[in-house]
């Protein structure tokens, strides 16, 4: 079901303070994903392949710990295949510059208070029985 026009405009306008009251959070968890590291790829691969082999050696043997020591040896490689890779090195702190810009959007938000605040004093009316549209 698609979103009505005030739906959407609501939504963008969430979008817009998220991106500029929480501009730290929407770098942390943006998209941006570091190179893949290739050499890790081809060892889990490699290594689920070996858990694989001590699967089927447990099977012909007929040792069932062997077969799960096997299914837990390919979990870990292909877990190790397609985590995610990790940044090396610290975080990067913001330059002097960046935080000055940073406190001083902070500090010129709207005077009504922020939208989570709006949403919340609408609420808050709704509840009491006085609603503020009109």
């Amino acid at each position: 079901m698609p979103l009505s026009e005030h739906e959407q405009r609501m939504l963008e306008e969430m979008e817009r303070n998220l991106y500029h009251n929480d501009a730290d959070f929407v770098a942390t968890v943006g998209t941006r994903r570091g190179k893949p590291n290739y050499t890790i790829i081809v060892v889990g691969i490699l290594i689920a392949i070996l858990g694989v082999g001590v699967i089927v050696t447990g099977v012909v043997i007929a040792q069932p710990l062997v077969g799960v020591a096997g299914f837990i040896v390919m979990f870990g490689g292909a877990l190790l295949a397609i985590s995610p890779p990790r940044r090396s090195g610290p975080p990067e702190e913001p330059s002097a510059d960046e935080r000055a810009s940073a406190s001083a959007k902070s500090t010129a938000g709207p005077a009504r208070g922020g939208f989570m605040d709006r949403i919340n004093e609408r609420w808050d009316k709704r509840q009491d029985g006085r609603d503020d549209r009109g």
